[in-house]
């Protein structure tokens, strides 16, 4: 543990708005730094072989997102955080249109995927990493509800094509998760313990 007196600086290596407003719950002084690395040409070179190569390639984007500024501040606590949703092995990234939107709904629409929430942690005494993986079933939709919920929420900056924090939540049956805040970006509850551990006042 840190002496609590000399508490090192928080730094959350995404500008994420959902990230950091998951960050801001837990009423922490951070600065958000938008990471110094080129996340998909570490995804192009990345080796997707086996059937944990998603897991495997969300850590190693958070490991690298958190690194890229540790570099430079080895000094602070740098929060790197990556999320895939993956179906039968293949990696469902983020859809970037409404048209690419609706498209991937359409194929989780009555299934059963992944999602995929790795963290990293670069302090001043090394790393600490973690992963989340929730099983989310989605219900039977049809067309118009895939229209209507893309219009509504706009999911195209999301990996899996929905937000559950607006509209996507109707979207699905069962949620088995662990931690619900790393469904929306970041896992909160392991999150807290650790930065407690490093000394950090939370609440």
């Amino acid at each position: 543990m840190y002496d609590t007196r000399m508490i090192p600086p928080l730094i959350l290596a995404s500008t994420s708005r959902y990230r950091r407003e998951l960050l801001d719950r837990l009423g922490l002084p951070y600065q958000a730094v938008p990471p110094a690395c080129d996340e998909e040409s570490l995804k192009r070179v990345f080796p997707l072989r086996g059937d944990d190569a998603p897991q495997r390639l969300a850590e190693h984007l958070a490991a690298a997102k958190a690194d890229s500024i540790a570099r430079t501040r080895p000094d602070a606590v740098v929060i790197g955080s990556d999320q895939l949703a993956e179906m039968d092995g293949e990696i469902l990234g983020k859809p970037g249109s409404p048209e690419g939107a609706a498209a991937m709904l359409r194929r989780l629409s009555g299934r059963s995927h992944r999602l995929i929430t790795a963290v990293c942690l670069a302090t001043p005494v090394g790393r600490i990493a973690w992963t989340d993986i929730a099983i989310l079933t989605m219900r039977q939709l049809d067309d118009a509800a895939i229209h209507r919920v893309v219009a509504a929420d706009h999911p195209v900056d999301c990996a899996g094509a929905y937000k559950l924090e607006k509209r996507g939540i109707s979207l699905f049956s069962v949620i088995a998760a662990a931690d619900h805040s790393a469904i929306t970006g970041l896992p909160l509850l392991r999150l807290t313990s650790e930065l407690a551990a490093l000394g950090f006042t939370v609440p």
